[in-house]
């Protein structure tokens, strides 16, 4: 049914709550407020009604009324997306996913576990972390993004270089279609004979319909783990060790690397200096596996950084010494947003050779651009973080953030790579969609989502560039002044 934009929200309420347990719909304009933005804070838009459904039944019934009624639904997780993929930028009923918090299944014999998709990632490994198991992908937000989440947007993390992202961790899913029916993509097996529906559902950013049951792939805990820090002067030097380090085979479980500002607002928010303050740059490096291998692969990658132009290598083996390491990495952004309470965080892909000579662009164009730029990143797979600091009562300083961020975007594309490793594309990035991809392979895509979807119902208006949504970014792109930047072949400036 095609959507009605003059529906009436208040009967909609009415036949909705029928279908829920009690105190599950939000229509409170108070309440409302915290569903009106997700991790991406430059954009806010409040829904007009949010369900929260406990299980697969409850969000079919909800998505069978929406289909019916011809209203637009968006799934929700916990709300830590970074490219405003959750967002209801036209009227719709958010579907969050909160409440569906239960594991179902543990097992063990077979290497895995299923899960509600509000189920929050590190509550996976805490689950069966006494068995001797763990669930490889750990973004920085684990203590507080979902399952369900994850899958929407094809999550990484830390360990995303030896072990891969969401997508290689899922093994099927229970899926309402936007018509309401409920399917199950993948099977209990890494490799289903037929069409690969599952590995097109993840990463879909909630398009396709909402995964309301996902058995995931478990990991046997390794023998042993050591992680390195290597201090440097320069982000170039840093960037030379990922690629010497990377060039002689070694494969480390998670290599990530901060800059100066990561450093000390890290420091400053622990009170304690984890991090040597003078460096330029420091390099987290995990290795783990047999005792051997890691002992022998610690010496190679030491030397290497040495090579590189390292200060100093320290070692940590204890499982305390490790977590100390890691605690200001995944805690960054977080310190960071201490001291700059507005934040535009971007997530662009580089090939690593390209690390030294990019991470010495956004550099200059940080300083052309007038606004500070920090880094802290997946440096292993080339998965930049750059994060745009700024303050948010300044006159035009919106703008300003966005085309720097659209000109780090385009010059990871320029050096071979994506504008997104793992956020989504969501509604902040579609807008470059044509940088990447040309108007027949959009065509495709959109093919594809159609055949899910064809009434355009499942989270409307994202991923995708439009008319509406891109015409004034076009023509900001125009007035950009980045060296390198050309419009896509055929493209309209409205």
């Amino acid at each position: 049914m095609t959507p009605d934009w003059r529906l009436d929200w208040a009967q909609i309420e009415r036949q909705l709550r029928p279908l829920l347990p009690e105190r599950a719909v939000v229509a409170k304009r108070q309440e409302l407020l915290a569903y009106d933005c997700d991790g991406l804070t430059l954009h806010r838009h409040q829904p007009p009604l949010v369900v929260l459904p406990e299980t697969t039944e409850q969000v079919a019934a909800v998505v069978r009324c929406c289909a019916e009624l011809g209203v637009p639904f968006i799934a929700r997780g916990s709300g830590t997306g970074l490219s405003g993929g959750a967002l209801a930028e036209q009227e719709a009923v958010v579907i969050a996913t909160s409440r569906m918090r239960k594991v179902l299944e543990v097992d063990l014999a077979n290497e895995r576990i299923t899960v509600q998709p509000g189920v929050i990632n590190s509550w996976v490994t805490r689950a069966v972390a006494g068995d001797g198991f763990y669930y490889a992908p750990d973004p920085s937000s684990q203590v507080a993004c979902s399952i369900g989440g994850n899958v929407a947007e094809n999550s990484g993390g830390v360990h995303c270089l030896k072990y891969g992202v969401t997508s290689n961790h899922v093994l099927a899913m229970e899926v309402v279609l936007p018509d309401g029916s409920v399917t199950t993509l993948g099977g209990s097996l890494p490799e289903m004979g037929g069409l690969d529906l599952r590995g097109v559902f993840i990463g879909s950013e909630g398009t396709l319909g909402i995964a309301t049951a996902i058995t995931l792939r478990l990991l046997r805990t390794p023998q042993t783990v050591a992680v390195l820090l290597a201090d440097f002067a320069s982000m170039e030097a840093a960037g030379e060790a990922v690629r010497l380090i990377t060039g002689a085979g070694v494969l480390p479980a998670g290599m990530e690397m901060m800059d100066r500002p990561c450093i000390h607002a890290v420091n400053d928010f622990f009170g304690v200096d984890e991090y040597p303050r003078e460096a330029a740059a420091v390099l987290l490096i995990e290795l783990d596996g047999h005792a051997l291998e890691v002992q022998e692969s610690v010496e190679l990658a030491s030397r290497l950084c040495l090579e590189a132009g390292a200060g100093a290598v320290r070692e940590a083996w204890t499982e305390e010494a490790r977590a100390r390491l890691w605690k200001g990495r995944k805690s960054a952004i977080s310190a960071l947003g201490r001291q700059f309470p507005s934040y535009y965080l971007q997530d662009g892909v580089v090939p690593r050779t390209a690390l030294p000579k990019v991470l010495a662009a956004i550099e200059r164009l940080s300083q052309e651009h007038g606004l500070a730029v920090a880094n802290v990143f997946h440096a292993g797979d080339g998965n930049l973080h750059p994060l745009i600091l700024y303050r948010a009562g300044e006159p035009g300083v919106n703008e300003r953030v966005k085309e720097l961020g659209a000109a780090i975007l385009k010059l990871c594309i320029e050096a071979g790579g994506s504008i997104s490793g793992e956020h989504g594309v969501g509604s902040d990035k579609r807008c470059y969609m044509d940088w990447m991809f040309s108007a027949d392979d959009q065509a495709t895509m959109q093919l594809v989502r159609k055949a899910f979807d064809p009434d355009g119902l499942a989270n409307p208006g994202k991923i995708f560039p439009t008319p509406k949504t891109c015409g004034e970014s076009l023509r900001r792109l125009v007035e950009l002044k980045v060296e390198g930047v050309e419009l896509p072949e055929g493209a309209a400036v409205f």
